[in-house]
Protein backbone atom coordinates (compact mmCIF):
# COMPACT_ATOMS: atom_id res chain seq x y z
CA UNK A 1 0.00 0.00 0.00
CA UNK A 2 1.24 3.62 -0.73
CA UNK A 3 2.25 5.29 2.49
CA UNK A 4 1.28 9.04 1.14
CA UNK A 5 -2.25 7.43 0.21
CA UNK A 6 -3.05 6.05 3.13
CA UNK A 7 -2.52 9.33 5.19
CA UNK A 8 0.69 8.37 7.17
CA UNK A 9 3.74 10.25 6.35
CA UNK A 10 6.71 9.21 4.14
CA UNK A 11 9.88 8.68 6.31
CA UNK A 12 12.41 10.89 4.07
CA UNK A 13 16.01 9.28 4.66
CA UNK A 14 19.55 10.75 3.99
CA UNK A 15 23.54 9.11 3.34
CA UNK A 16 25.66 10.36 5.85
CA UNK A 17 28.82 10.44 4.06
CA UNK A 18 32.06 8.66 5.27
CA UNK A 19 33.88 10.60 7.49
CA UNK A 20 37.69 10.19 8.79
CA UNK A 21 37.98 9.63 12.45
CA UNK A 22 40.26 12.01 13.84
CA UNK A 23 41.63 12.39 17.41
CA UNK A 24 39.93 14.35 19.38
CA UNK A 25 42.00 15.86 22.11
CA UNK A 26 40.03 16.23 25.68
CA UNK A 27 41.78 19.19 28.02
CA UNK A 28 40.67 17.60 31.44
CA UNK A 29 41.47 14.05 32.09
CA UNK A 30 38.15 11.94 33.02
CA UNK A 31 38.73 9.87 35.49
CA UNK A 32 38.44 5.83 35.66
CA UNK A 33 36.23 4.37 37.80
CA UNK A 34 36.63 0.63 39.72
CA UNK A 35 34.21 -2.00 39.50
CA UNK A 36 33.94 -3.01 42.73
CA UNK A 37 31.67 -5.60 44.91
CA UNK A 38 28.25 -4.35 46.59
CA UNK A 39 28.36 -5.43 49.71
CA UNK A 40 25.48 -5.63 52.60
CA UNK A 41 27.58 -3.65 54.80
CA UNK A 42 29.69 -0.83 53.30
CA UNK A 43 33.11 0.10 54.78
CA UNK A 44 34.46 3.55 54.02
CA UNK A 45 36.52 2.35 50.48
CA UNK A 46 35.32 4.61 47.68
CA UNK A 47 32.89 2.79 44.85
CA UNK A 48 30.86 0.92 47.72
CA UNK A 49 27.30 0.89 47.43
CA UNK A 50 26.05 -0.22 51.50
CA UNK A 51 22.63 -0.74 51.49
CA UNK A 52 22.68 0.53 54.93
CA UNK A 53 23.34 3.97 53.04
CA UNK A 54 19.28 4.28 52.38
CA UNK A 55 17.78 1.27 53.56
CA UNK A 56 13.84 3.32 53.15
CA UNK A 57 14.58 1.99 49.15
CA UNK A 58 15.16 -1.70 50.49
CA UNK A 59 12.03 -1.29 52.59
CA UNK A 60 10.14 -0.08 50.13
CA UNK A 61 10.93 -2.60 47.85
CA UNK A 62 10.31 -5.71 50.03
CA UNK A 63 6.93 -3.89 50.88
CA UNK A 64 6.10 -2.94 47.27
CA UNK A 65 6.92 -7.37 46.35
CA UNK A 66 4.44 -8.30 48.99
CA UNK A 67 6.69 -11.22 50.29
CA UNK A 68 5.30 -13.72 52.16
CA UNK A 69 6.48 -13.45 56.10
CA UNK A 70 8.80 -16.87 55.41
CA UNK A 71 10.28 -14.72 52.57
CA UNK A 72 11.14 -12.22 55.18
CA UNK A 73 12.56 -14.64 57.54
CA UNK A 74 14.54 -16.01 55.08
CA UNK A 75 16.74 -13.11 54.53
CA UNK A 76 16.66 -12.21 57.99
CA UNK A 77 18.40 -16.04 58.46
CA UNK A 78 20.88 -15.36 55.47
CA UNK A 79 22.11 -11.68 55.97
CA UNK A 80 22.50 -9.54 58.98
CA UNK A 81 21.63 -5.89 57.41
CA UNK A 82 17.97 -6.92 57.88
CA UNK A 83 18.76 -8.46 61.19
CA UNK A 84 19.94 -4.47 62.15
CA UNK A 85 17.57 -2.37 63.58
CA UNK A 86 16.20 0.20 60.86
CA UNK A 87 15.88 3.23 62.77
CA UNK A 88 12.72 3.89 61.25
CA UNK A 89 9.23 5.13 62.56
CA UNK A 90 7.01 4.05 64.10
CA UNK A 91 9.87 1.35 66.16
CA UNK A 92 13.36 2.64 66.06
CA UNK A 93 14.26 -0.79 67.10
CA UNK A 94 12.73 -3.18 63.90
CA UNK A 95 14.84 -4.36 61.39
CA UNK A 96 14.04 -4.01 58.15
CA UNK A 97 12.16 -6.98 57.50
CA UNK A 98 9.92 -6.38 60.48
CA UNK A 99 8.85 -2.49 58.90
CA UNK A 100 8.21 -4.53 56.22
CA UNK A 101 5.84 -6.97 57.53
CA UNK A 102 4.57 -4.10 59.89
CA UNK A 103 3.96 -1.65 55.97
CA UNK A 104 2.02 -4.75 54.65
CA UNK A 105 -0.18 -5.25 57.56
CA UNK A 106 -1.25 -1.53 57.33
CA UNK A 107 -2.95 -2.57 53.99
CA UNK A 108 -4.91 -4.87 55.85
CA UNK A 109 -9.19 -3.82 55.97
CA UNK A 110 -9.47 -5.81 59.78
CA UNK A 111 -5.73 -4.15 60.98
CA UNK A 112 -6.01 -0.56 59.91
CA UNK A 113 -8.60 0.80 62.36
CA UNK A 114 -6.77 -1.14 65.50
CA UNK A 115 -5.20 1.01 67.92
CA UNK A 116 -1.60 0.63 68.74
CA UNK A 117 -2.65 -0.94 72.03
CA UNK A 118 -4.55 -3.19 70.15
CA UNK A 119 -1.61 -3.84 67.42
CA UNK A 120 0.18 -4.49 70.28
CA UNK A 121 -2.07 -7.23 72.21
CA UNK A 122 -2.50 -8.88 68.91
CA UNK A 123 1.24 -9.17 68.41
CA UNK A 124 2.06 -11.13 71.17
CA UNK A 125 -0.90 -13.14 71.20
CA UNK A 126 0.46 -14.44 67.92
CA UNK A 127 3.90 -14.90 68.84
CA UNK A 128 5.80 -11.52 69.39
CA UNK A 129 6.72 -11.05 65.70
CA UNK A 130 5.17 -8.63 63.08
CA UNK A 131 6.03 -11.28 60.66
CA UNK A 132 3.73 -13.62 62.48
CA UNK A 133 1.31 -11.22 62.54
CA UNK A 134 0.81 -10.86 58.79
CA UNK A 135 1.23 -14.46 58.52
CA UNK A 136 -1.70 -14.38 60.66
CA UNK A 137 -3.82 -11.96 58.63
CA UNK A 138 -2.99 -13.61 55.40
CA UNK A 139 -4.15 -17.28 56.46
CA UNK A 140 -7.18 -15.54 57.85
CA UNK A 141 -7.73 -13.95 53.76
CA UNK A 142 -6.95 -17.22 52.25
CA UNK A 143 -9.46 -19.10 54.15
CA UNK A 144 -12.81 -16.91 53.40
CA UNK A 145 -14.08 -14.40 51.13
CA UNK A 146 -13.78 -11.66 53.25
CA UNK A 147 -14.08 -8.11 51.53
CA UNK A 148 -14.84 -9.96 48.53
CA UNK A 149 -17.81 -11.16 46.72
CA UNK A 150 -19.51 -14.53 48.73
CA UNK A 151 -22.90 -16.65 47.98
CA UNK A 152 -23.99 -18.67 50.56
CA UNK A 153 -26.78 -21.57 49.77
CA UNK A 154 -28.58 -21.56 53.24
CA UNK A 155 -31.02 -24.43 54.08
CA UNK A 156 -34.20 -23.14 52.06
CA UNK A 157 -32.54 -19.15 51.83
CA UNK A 158 -29.48 -18.09 49.86
CA UNK A 159 -27.52 -14.94 50.65
CA UNK A 160 -25.46 -12.91 48.38
CA UNK A 161 -23.27 -10.59 49.11
CA UNK A 162 -21.29 -8.44 46.27
CA UNK A 163 -17.69 -6.97 46.55
CA UNK A 164 -18.96 -3.58 47.65
CA UNK A 165 -20.49 -4.88 50.57
CA UNK A 166 -24.54 -5.11 49.13
CA UNK A 167 -26.40 -8.24 50.19
CA UNK A 168 -29.46 -9.64 47.78
CA UNK A 169 -31.66 -12.55 49.58
CA UNK A 170 -34.25 -14.92 48.46
CA UNK A 171 -35.93 -18.08 48.62
CA UNK A 172 -37.81 -19.43 52.20
CA UNK A 173 -38.89 -16.61 54.59
CA UNK A 174 -41.04 -17.93 57.21
CA UNK A 175 -39.16 -16.28 59.71
CA UNK A 176 -38.52 -12.98 57.99
CA UNK A 177 -34.43 -15.12 57.49
CA UNK A 178 -34.69 -12.25 54.36
CA UNK A 179 -34.28 -9.53 55.87
CA UNK A 180 -36.39 -7.86 54.16
CA UNK A 181 -39.33 -6.85 56.75
CA UNK A 182 -42.00 -9.77 55.38
CA UNK A 183 -42.39 -13.33 55.85
CA UNK A 184 -43.02 -13.91 52.20
CA UNK A 185 -40.95 -15.94 49.60
CA UNK A 186 -39.30 -14.16 47.34
CA UNK A 187 -37.69 -16.20 44.22
CA UNK A 188 -35.84 -13.14 42.54
CA UNK A 189 -32.70 -12.21 43.94
CA UNK A 190 -34.01 -8.69 46.49
CA UNK A 191 -31.46 -6.10 47.79
CA UNK A 192 -32.12 -5.56 51.84
CA UNK A 193 -32.67 -2.44 51.52
CA UNK A 194 -32.13 -1.24 55.22
CA UNK A 195 -28.38 -1.80 54.86
CA UNK A 196 -27.65 0.62 53.04
CA UNK A 197 -24.62 2.80 54.22
CA UNK A 198 -22.94 -0.57 55.80
CA UNK A 199 -20.45 -2.32 53.94
CA UNK A 200 -21.20 -6.02 54.55
CA UNK A 201 -17.99 -8.32 53.97
CA UNK A 202 -19.19 -11.76 55.67
CA UNK A 203 -22.82 -14.09 55.48
CA UNK A 204 -23.98 -17.09 57.24
CA UNK A 205 -27.30 -18.45 57.23
CA UNK A 206 -28.54 -21.34 59.20
CA UNK A 207 -32.35 -22.55 59.17
CA UNK A 208 -34.61 -19.51 59.26
CA UNK A 209 -31.70 -17.41 60.50
CA UNK A 210 -28.84 -15.44 58.85
CA UNK A 211 -26.27 -13.17 60.32
CA UNK A 212 -24.07 -10.87 58.63
CA UNK A 213 -20.78 -8.98 59.46
CA UNK A 214 -19.73 -5.37 58.40
CA UNK A 215 -16.42 -4.27 57.42
CA UNK A 216 -16.92 -2.36 61.19
CA UNK A 217 -16.41 -5.81 62.72
CA UNK A 218 -20.42 -5.40 63.53
CA UNK A 219 -23.13 -8.35 63.47
CA UNK A 220 -26.38 -7.69 62.36
CA UNK A 221 -28.86 -11.15 62.75
CA UNK A 222 -32.68 -11.58 61.65
CA UNK A 223 -34.79 -14.45 61.13
CA UNK A 224 -35.24 -16.75 64.32
CA UNK A 225 -34.57 -14.87 67.33
CA UNK A 226 -32.53 -17.36 68.78
CA UNK A 227 -28.68 -18.81 68.69
CA UNK A 228 -29.38 -22.35 69.32
CA UNK A 229 -31.78 -25.09 67.79
CA UNK A 230 -32.31 -23.08 64.69
CA UNK A 231 -34.05 -26.08 63.17
CA UNK A 232 -36.18 -27.40 65.68
CA UNK A 233 -37.60 -26.90 69.09
CA UNK A 234 -39.53 -23.95 70.54
CA UNK A 235 -36.57 -21.74 70.10
CA UNK A 236 -36.87 -18.54 67.94
CA UNK A 237 -40.70 -17.73 68.98
CA UNK A 238 -40.27 -14.43 67.99
CA UNK A 239 -39.16 -13.13 64.45
CA UNK A 240 -37.38 -10.61 63.48
CA UNK A 241 -37.74 -9.81 59.89
CA UNK A 242 -35.30 -6.68 59.35
CA UNK A 243 -31.11 -6.75 60.00
CA UNK A 244 -31.15 -6.20 63.57
CA UNK A 245 -27.35 -5.05 65.69
CA UNK A 246 -25.98 -8.24 67.99
CA UNK A 247 -26.13 -5.75 71.15
CA UNK A 248 -24.11 -8.38 72.93
CA UNK A 249 -21.30 -8.60 70.13
CA UNK A 250 -20.91 -4.77 69.99
CA UNK A 251 -17.68 -5.12 72.21
CA UNK A 252 -15.93 -7.67 69.96
CA UNK A 253 -15.08 -6.83 66.36
CA UNK A 254 -16.44 -9.80 65.05
CA UNK A 255 -14.69 -11.40 61.38
CA UNK A 256 -16.25 -14.16 60.94
CA UNK A 257 -19.79 -16.37 62.16
CA UNK A 258 -20.84 -19.69 61.89
CA UNK A 259 -24.35 -21.51 62.47
CA UNK A 260 -24.92 -24.99 63.96
CA UNK A 261 -27.90 -26.76 64.69
CA UNK A 262 -27.65 -25.80 68.18
CA UNK A 263 -24.91 -23.50 68.94
CA UNK A 264 -23.84 -20.02 66.58
CA UNK A 265 -19.68 -19.44 66.82
CA UNK A 266 -18.00 -16.01 65.99
CA UNK A 267 -14.58 -14.96 65.46
CA UNK A 268 -13.13 -12.14 66.82
CA UNK A 269 -10.05 -9.76 64.46
CA UNK A 270 -7.51 -11.19 67.73
CA UNK A 271 -8.46 -14.78 66.64
CA UNK A 272 -10.74 -15.83 69.54
CA UNK A 273 -13.33 -17.93 68.89
CA UNK A 274 -16.95 -16.93 71.26
CA UNK A 275 -19.99 -19.40 71.50
CA UNK A 276 -23.74 -18.99 72.02
CA UNK A 277 -26.24 -21.39 73.79
CA UNK A 278 -25.96 -25.49 73.36
CA UNK A 279 -27.66 -25.79 76.80
CA UNK A 280 -26.56 -27.87 79.61
CA UNK A 281 -23.69 -30.78 79.72
CA UNK A 282 -20.84 -27.69 78.73
CA UNK A 283 -20.81 -29.00 75.31
CA UNK A 284 -18.90 -26.36 74.30
CA UNK A 285 -16.96 -25.83 77.38
CA UNK A 286 -19.83 -23.39 79.05
CA UNK A 287 -23.01 -24.23 81.14
CA UNK A 288 -25.66 -22.07 79.31
CA UNK A 289 -29.61 -22.26 78.94
CA UNK A 290 -30.22 -22.99 75.11
CA UNK A 291 -31.35 -19.58 74.36
CA UNK A 292 -28.64 -17.74 75.78
CA UNK A 293 -27.72 -15.10 73.55
CA UNK A 294 -24.38 -13.93 75.81
CA UNK A 295 -20.88 -14.62 73.79
CA UNK A 296 -18.89 -17.11 76.12
CA UNK A 297 -15.00 -17.73 74.75
CA UNK A 298 -13.81 -21.24 73.72
CA UNK A 299 -11.18 -21.59 76.32
CA UNK A 300 -9.27 -24.50 76.92
CA UNK A 301 -6.41 -25.54 74.39
CA UNK A 302 -7.38 -22.06 71.91
CA UNK A 303 -7.17 -19.44 74.83
CA UNK A 304 -3.55 -18.17 73.88
CA UNK A 305 -3.71 -19.42 70.51
CA UNK A 306 -4.92 -17.34 67.37
CA UNK A 307 -7.61 -18.37 65.06
CA UNK A 308 -8.27 -17.70 61.55
CA UNK A 309 -11.11 -19.63 60.53
CA UNK A 310 -14.18 -21.32 62.04
CA UNK A 311 -16.69 -24.36 61.06
CA UNK A 312 -19.73 -25.68 62.21
CA UNK A 313 -21.27 -28.91 61.44
CA UNK A 314 -24.41 -30.17 62.85
CA UNK A 315 -23.13 -30.74 66.36
CA UNK A 316 -19.93 -29.80 66.50
CA UNK A 317 -17.20 -27.22 65.73
CA UNK A 318 -13.59 -26.57 63.83
CA UNK A 319 -11.29 -23.98 64.20
CA UNK A 320 -8.27 -23.36 61.81
CA UNK A 321 -4.92 -22.00 63.92
CA UNK A 322 -2.58 -20.43 63.44
CA UNK A 323 0.29 -20.80 65.40
CA UNK A 324 4.14 -19.95 65.23
CA UNK A 325 5.27 -23.57 64.50
CA UNK A 326 2.54 -23.69 61.76
CA UNK A 327 -1.16 -24.34 60.98
CA UNK A 328 -3.19 -26.68 63.10
CA UNK A 329 -6.91 -27.76 63.09
CA UNK A 330 -8.78 -28.37 66.94
CA UNK A 331 -12.20 -29.80 67.31
CA UNK A 332 -15.14 -29.86 69.68
CA UNK A 333 -18.35 -31.25 70.32
CA UNK A 334 -20.15 -33.93 69.23
CA UNK A 335 -18.01 -37.17 67.99
CA UNK A 336 -20.25 -39.14 66.38
CA UNK A 337 -19.17 -41.27 63.36
CA UNK A 338 -15.25 -40.06 64.01
CA UNK A 339 -16.24 -36.23 62.65
CA UNK A 340 -13.94 -34.96 65.32
CA UNK A 341 -10.93 -36.46 63.78
CA UNK A 342 -9.24 -37.82 67.35
CA UNK A 343 -9.57 -41.56 66.19
CA UNK A 344 -12.39 -42.28 68.45
CA UNK A 345 -16.31 -41.40 68.56
CA UNK A 346 -16.23 -39.93 71.90
CA UNK A 347 -17.46 -36.14 72.49
CA UNK A 348 -15.17 -33.42 73.68
CA UNK A 349 -16.17 -30.56 75.73
CA UNK A 350 -13.20 -28.51 75.49
CA UNK A 351 -11.28 -27.80 72.02
CA UNK A 352 -8.48 -30.67 71.08
CA UNK A 353 -6.06 -30.55 68.99
CA UNK A 354 -5.88 -32.99 65.70
CA UNK A 355 -2.86 -34.66 65.46
CA UNK A 356 -3.17 -36.62 62.18
CA UNK A 357 -2.47 -33.80 59.99
CA UNK A 358 1.45 -33.74 61.67
CA UNK A 359 1.68 -37.82 60.98
CA UNK A 360 0.67 -36.67 57.07
CA UNK A 361 2.57 -33.90 57.09
CA UNK A 362 0.30 -31.80 56.09
CA UNK A 363 -0.38 -27.69 56.82
CA UNK A 364 -3.93 -27.41 56.91
CA UNK A 365 -5.31 -23.93 54.86
CA UNK A 366 -8.77 -24.43 54.27
CA UNK A 367 -11.16 -26.26 56.76
CA UNK A 368 -14.80 -26.93 56.19
CA UNK A 369 -17.45 -28.67 58.42
CA UNK A 370 -20.38 -30.59 56.86
CA UNK A 371 -23.63 -31.84 59.03
CA UNK A 372 -21.72 -35.36 59.88
CA UNK A 373 -18.41 -34.83 58.02
CA UNK A 374 -15.13 -32.16 57.52
CA UNK A 375 -12.79 -32.14 54.85
CA UNK A 376 -9.21 -29.59 55.11
CA UNK A 377 -6.94 -28.66 51.92
CA UNK A 378 -3.43 -28.35 52.91
CA UNK A 379 -1.10 -25.85 51.77
CA UNK A 380 0.50 -28.51 49.44
CA UNK A 381 -3.23 -28.70 47.50
CA UNK A 382 -3.77 -32.33 49.32
CA UNK A 383 -7.56 -33.04 50.41
CA UNK A 384 -8.26 -34.76 53.53
CA UNK A 385 -12.29 -36.21 55.08
CA UNK A 386 -13.16 -37.84 57.69
CA UNK A 387 -16.54 -38.53 59.71
CA UNK A 388 -19.56 -40.40 58.51
CA UNK A 389 -18.92 -41.85 55.08
CA UNK A 390 -22.82 -42.40 54.07
CA UNK A 391 -23.21 -42.12 50.20
CA UNK A 392 -19.91 -42.16 49.67
CA UNK A 393 -19.28 -38.57 51.21
CA UNK A 394 -15.61 -38.66 52.00
CA UNK A 395 -14.79 -39.25 48.39
CA UNK A 396 -13.20 -42.65 49.28
CA UNK A 397 -14.26 -45.33 46.80
CA UNK A 398 -16.78 -46.21 50.09
CA UNK A 399 -19.69 -45.69 52.31
CA UNK A 400 -16.93 -46.33 55.60
CA UNK A 401 -16.62 -43.90 58.58
CA UNK A 402 -13.51 -42.57 59.30
CA UNK A 403 -12.50 -41.51 62.71
CA UNK A 404 -8.88 -39.33 61.82
CA UNK A 405 -8.37 -37.09 58.84
CA UNK A 406 -7.29 -39.27 55.40
CA UNK A 407 -5.90 -38.16 52.07
CA UNK A 408 -8.26 -38.21 49.01
CA UNK A 409 -6.21 -40.61 47.03
CA UNK A 410 -8.31 -40.26 43.79
CA UNK A 411 -7.60 -36.33 43.82
CA UNK A 412 -3.87 -36.90 44.18
CA UNK A 413 -3.42 -35.09 40.41
CA UNK A 414 -5.21 -32.02 41.33
CA UNK A 415 -4.39 -29.09 43.80
CA UNK A 416 -7.36 -27.71 45.65
CA UNK A 417 -7.85 -24.37 46.80
CA UNK A 418 -11.06 -24.90 48.15
CA UNK A 419 -13.24 -27.04 49.77
CA UNK A 420 -17.56 -26.93 50.75
CA UNK A 421 -19.40 -29.57 52.74
CA UNK A 422 -22.95 -30.43 53.26
CA UNK A 423 -24.99 -33.11 54.36
CA UNK A 424 -23.04 -35.94 52.94
CA UNK A 425 -22.15 -33.84 50.23
CA UNK A 426 -18.34 -32.72 49.38
CA UNK A 427 -17.14 -30.31 46.46
CA UNK A 428 -13.82 -29.72 45.65
CA UNK A 429 -12.12 -26.56 43.55
CA UNK A 430 -8.81 -26.94 42.00
CA UNK A 431 -6.18 -24.15 41.44
CA UNK A 432 -7.04 -24.03 37.76
CA UNK A 433 -11.23 -23.49 38.07
CA UNK A 434 -12.06 -27.32 38.16
CA UNK A 435 -14.96 -28.36 40.17
CA UNK A 436 -15.47 -31.53 41.40
CA UNK A 437 -17.96 -33.27 43.63
CA UNK A 438 -19.20 -36.53 45.74
CA UNK A 439 -21.77 -38.17 48.16
CA UNK A 440 -25.20 -37.43 48.13
CA UNK A 441 -27.14 -37.12 44.94
CA UNK A 442 -30.52 -36.06 46.26
CA UNK A 443 -32.08 -33.04 44.23
CA UNK A 444 -29.39 -32.98 41.81
CA UNK A 445 -27.23 -31.14 44.19
CA UNK A 446 -23.94 -33.15 42.86
CA UNK A 447 -24.16 -30.93 39.45
CA UNK A 448 -23.77 -34.40 37.35
CA UNK A 449 -26.54 -34.01 35.11
CA UNK A 450 -28.34 -36.77 33.27
CA UNK A 451 -25.92 -38.31 30.62
CA UNK A 452 -25.77 -37.71 26.85
CA UNK A 453 -27.15 -40.75 26.16
CA UNK A 454 -30.21 -40.37 28.83
CA UNK A 455 -28.83 -42.88 30.73
CA UNK A 456 -27.48 -41.00 33.17
CA UNK A 457 -28.99 -40.33 37.09
CA UNK A 458 -28.10 -37.04 38.46
CA UNK A 459 -29.85 -38.13 41.68
CA UNK A 460 -27.00 -40.75 41.96
CA UNK A 461 -24.75 -40.96 44.54
CA UNK A 462 -20.62 -40.71 44.01
CA UNK A 463 -18.86 -42.22 46.05
CA UNK A 464 -15.37 -41.18 44.77
CA UNK A 465 -14.37 -37.67 43.10
CA UNK A 466 -16.02 -36.89 39.83
CA UNK A 467 -15.19 -33.79 37.65
CA UNK A 468 -18.53 -31.58 37.37
CA UNK A 469 -18.59 -31.20 33.69
CA UNK A 470 -21.70 -28.97 33.50
CA UNK A 471 -19.68 -26.19 35.23
CA UNK A 472 -16.90 -26.84 32.55
CA UNK A 473 -19.12 -25.39 29.83
CA UNK A 474 -19.84 -22.09 31.81
CA UNK A 475 -15.88 -21.70 30.18
CA UNK A 476 -14.91 -19.62 33.49
CA UNK A 477 -12.71 -19.82 36.52
CA UNK A 478 -14.86 -20.93 39.67
CA UNK A 479 -13.67 -19.11 42.61
CA UNK A 480 -16.50 -20.46 45.16
CA UNK A 481 -18.63 -23.19 46.46
CA UNK A 482 -21.56 -22.91 48.81
CA UNK A 483 -24.19 -25.69 49.11
CA UNK A 484 -26.69 -26.57 51.64
CA UNK A 485 -24.95 -27.49 55.08
CA UNK A 486 -28.66 -28.84 56.62
CA UNK A 487 -29.90 -32.05 57.30
CA UNK A 488 -33.89 -30.95 57.15
CA UNK A 489 -33.48 -29.29 54.10
CA UNK A 490 -33.45 -30.58 50.21
CA UNK A 491 -29.71 -28.96 49.17
CA UNK A 492 -29.17 -26.98 46.55
CA UNK A 493 -25.35 -25.36 45.25
CA UNK A 494 -23.61 -21.55 44.06
CA UNK A 495 -20.89 -21.72 41.89
CA UNK A 496 -19.33 -18.53 41.97
CA UNK A 497 -17.17 -17.32 38.95
CA UNK A 498 -14.19 -15.04 39.09
CA UNK A 499 -16.24 -12.39 37.26
CA UNK A 500 -18.70 -12.55 39.62
CA UNK A 501 -20.95 -14.15 38.03
CA UNK A 502 -23.27 -16.86 40.27
CA UNK A 503 -24.54 -20.35 38.96
CA UNK A 504 -27.11 -22.38 40.76
CA UNK A 505 -28.60 -26.12 40.59
CA UNK A 506 -30.16 -28.39 43.09
CA UNK A 507 -33.23 -28.02 45.12
CA UNK A 508 -35.73 -24.53 44.67
CA UNK A 509 -38.56 -25.52 45.70
CA UNK A 510 -38.31 -22.09 47.88
CA UNK A 511 -37.15 -19.90 45.30
CA UNK A 512 -33.75 -20.19 47.08
CA UNK A 513 -31.97 -20.78 43.62
CA UNK A 514 -32.82 -17.14 42.73
CA UNK A 515 -34.29 -18.94 39.28
CA UNK A 516 -37.89 -18.98 38.51
CA UNK A 517 -38.80 -22.66 38.45
CA UNK A 518 -42.04 -23.24 36.21
CA UNK A 519 -44.87 -25.65 36.09
CA UNK A 520 -43.89 -28.41 38.62
CA UNK A 521 -40.43 -27.74 38.77
CA UNK A 522 -38.54 -27.99 42.01
CA UNK A 523 -34.73 -28.67 40.90
CA UNK A 524 -32.65 -27.53 38.60
CA UNK A 525 -30.08 -30.65 37.32
CA UNK A 526 -27.77 -28.00 35.36
CA UNK A 527 -26.17 -24.75 36.59
CA UNK A 528 -28.10 -21.90 35.45
CA UNK A 529 -26.93 -18.26 36.07
CA UNK A 530 -28.32 -16.31 38.37
CA UNK A 531 -30.01 -13.15 37.19
CA UNK A 532 -26.92 -10.77 39.75
CA UNK A 533 -24.01 -9.11 39.72
CA UNK A 534 -21.95 -9.72 42.65
CA UNK A 535 -18.56 -7.56 41.24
Amino acid sequence: MDATASGTPTIQYHNIPDQPITTIVVATPVPTFERRQRHCFGTSIPGEFPLAANPSIVLHVLTACNLDPQDLAKLEATCSFFRQPANFAPDFELSISELAALDMCQKRGIFKPMTAEQRQELKQRCGGSWKLVLKFLLAGEACFRREKSQAIAGPGHSIAVTSKGTVYSFGSNSSGQLGHGTTEEEWRPRQIRSLQGIRIVQAAAGAGRTMLISDAGKVYAFGKDSFGETEYGVQGSKLVTTPQLVESLKDIFVVQAAIGNFFTAVLSREGRVYTFSWGNDSKLGHQTEPNDVEPHPLLGALENVPVVQIAAGYCYLLALACQPNGMSVYSVGCGLGGKLGHGSRTDEKQPRLIEQFQLLNLQPMVVAAGAWHAAVVGQDGRVCTWGWGRYGCLGHGNEECESVPKVVEALSNVKAVHVATGDYTTFVVSDDGDVYSFGCGESASLGHSTATDGQGNRHANVLAPELVTSLKQVNERVVQISLTNSIYWNAHTFALTESGKLYAFGAGDKGQLGIELVANQTERGNPEQVDIDLR
